[in-house]
Order: structure tokens, then sequence, then C-alpha cells
């Protein structure tokens, strides 16, 4: 199991021919499922692509690898419509996280993740600073989808 910010900033590597081609930079994910990683690619015209998940080789403590360049495609939102961890319109980082019994837990902060089934398994939340260092940070665990609005996220822990 796996939680987003270690895959944050991990250079994607071809192992074709050994090209650092950018750095993970957000998790797309659709229900529980997560569908891969956005990459903002090296260079002047940097574009943010999108590697699957079926097309990640491995994930590594220093790199996500990936067989070749042409497992990249451009991240396009309309056509990919999956909502990110922090960057773009649908993203959940940040949004206050209400369970179905009307209890507001934190804000989401991070996302777990079974990396070999694509699954997400649970939510890392925050209270705040000085909560999370009385407290701690708290992971809620559930198997079924979030319900995403505009303005909060809800869990069912009761799955």
């Amino acid at each position: 199991m796996r939680t987003f910010s270690v895959l944050n900033g991990l250079s994607v590597i071809s192992l074709a021919n050994g090209e650092e081609i950018g750095k993970i930079i957000d998790l797309l994910f659709f229900e529980t499922n997560v569908k891969g990683v956005m990459v903002d690619k090296k260079g002047w015209l940097n574009r943010h692509l999108f590697v699957p998940i079926e097309e990640i080789h491995a994930i590594g403590k220093d790199a996500l690898t990936i067989k070749d360049v042409e497992s990249l495609l451009i991240y396009d939102k309309k056509k990919y419509p999956f909502y990110t961890l922090h960057n773009g319109v649908n993203h959940i980082g940040g949004k206050p996280l209400m369970t179905t019994e009307g209890e507001t837990v934190g804000l989401v902060e991070d996302v777990y993740f079974n990396e070999k089934l694509g699954n997400i398994v649970g939510y890392e939340v925050t209270d705040g600073l000085i909560a999370d260092i009385k407290e701690g940070k708290q992971v809620l665990k559930t198997n079924s989808p979030l319900t995403i609005g505009e303005e909060v996220l809800i869990i069912d822990l009761n799955c």
C-alpha cells in the first residue's frame, strides 16, 4: 500500500532508453480506482502527460519506470475526466471530508492505494497543524467511493 505523497516528485524513467521524462505531480482516479499518474514533462514546451496505471512497470524508492515513452499519453481533461488529488478542477485535496453521519473529520491531504490492484483503500485527513502534532493525522479506510461535491466530500465508513 502506498500514499501519493511518496510518489509526488518521483522521476519517470523510460526503460527503453533510460530517459527521464519528467516528474510525477498528481494522482488520477475515478471512484475507487486509480487510473494513473500525471507527469510534468521536462523541457520548454512541457505538457502534462498521463501514465495509465497498467503502463507502469514499477514504482521504486527513487523513480517510477515505464517500458518506453509510447506508454505516455497527453493529458486531456475532456478525454480523461478523472479526479485528481491536487491539480485541476476536479481535485479533492484540501476539501473537507464528512461522514455519511454528518461529522466533519478534517481536510483530505493524501490518498492510500494498492499499487498492484490500483484501488484506493483510504484517505489521510488533517485537522490542522496543531491537531496533527497533538493527535496525529487520521487515516479513514473505506471500500466505497467518495461522494464528491463542489464544497465537501462524503465518505461512508460503514463499508
